[in-house]
């Protein structure tokens, strides 16, 4: 797994620019102790080739899907934190260009667990990285098209997951929140009970949002 952050340097630059009117002039420090609630929307963007089954004869590609999504952090040092990001259930089609479009509709959890290094705890503009594991539970799987009227099953997956982030404090206690993670989801694909392939999803996980420090 390669996480590849500079791609995304653009995206968390338009999220700062957003934040701008916000800005603290002088930014509480995060300390030891603190706990980190952050409420915000997240976009699991799965990667544009998600691999094929059936020998290499059926392609596979899932939709992109925005969500409501909570984390909370527990800061074990000024520097170190700890966080678990949670979110209502993601749902993706599923497609093949090779079977004539829609073949199947999932559902998915994706709790992911991470250690973070936040560099400047009291800057104004605070960054961080962060590397854990992902835990992704997919579930009502429907098939439709080509696949309709078969039982198509998506095993639960455990992989890495990166992140790099930002905290820009705007009012004692408040800041805004953006984010971007990569996650290594590869899942075992059943159809009748007959295992047939491997979907590599591997999303980016975009989340901006605002938190709270207390």
């Amino acid at each position: 797994m390669t996480l590849e952050f500079p791609r995304y340097r653009t995206a968390l630059a338009g999220c700062l620019l957003a934040a701008s009117p916000f800005l603290a002039q002088s930014a509480a420090a995060h300390q030891a102790g603190d706990w980190l609630l952050k409420f915000g929307v997240t976009q699991v963007k799965p990667d544009s080739d998600n691999g094929s089954v059936l020998g290499g004869t059926v392609d596979l590609d899932a939709s992109d899907n925005v969500e409501p999504s909570i984390s909370l952090t527990w800061m074990a040092t000024r520097h170190v934190g700890i966080e678990l990001l949670g979110a209502l259930p993601f749902e993706h089609d599923i497609r093949s260009h090779a079977l004539g479009g829609k073949i199947a509709t999932t559902k998915q959890l994706p709790p992911t667990l991470s250690l973070q290094w936040h560099f400047l705890p009291t800057a104004t503009v605070q960054p961080y990285v962060g590397v854990g594991v992902n835990y992704t539970r997919f579930f009502d799987t429907d098939t439709k098209g080509a696949l309709s009227g078969s039982r198509l099953v998506l095993e639960d997956s455990f992989g890495l997951a990166g992140q790099v982030g930002v905290h820009v404090p705007f009012n004692e206690g408040w800041f805004i929140n953006a984010d971007v993670r990569y996650a290594d989801i590869d899942t075992e694909v059943n159809l009748n009970s007959t295992r047939i392939g491997t979907a590599n999803i591997d999303p980016w996980v975009t989340t901006v949002g605002f938190g709270l420090a207390f």
